[in-house]
């Protein structure tokens, strides 16, 4: 019983991480501009995201839900 337990835990905990990582779509670029950071970090998040020629145009004409800039 408590290895059956413990083996549900593990498999909802491995869910949920797998759930968090894909629907987390933040991406860290570096620009000499803010517009070049954004634009890179905006084609890494869309990487995994999209799949084929279509998709990739759809992703990047989407704008960011947030943009989170900082200086080095």
């Amino acid at each position: 019983m408590k290895k059956t337990l413990v083996a549900i835990a593990i498999v909802l905990a491995v869910g949920g991480l797998f759930f968090y990582m894909t629907t987390a779509h933040c991406a860290k670029a570096a620009g000499r501009t803010v517009d070049q950071a954004t634009e890179g970090a905006h084609t890494t998040a869309c990487g995994p995201l999209a799949s084929g020629m279509n998709e990739q145009i759809a992703c990047q004409r989407t704008p960011p839900t947030r943009v989170q800039c900082r200086t080095r």
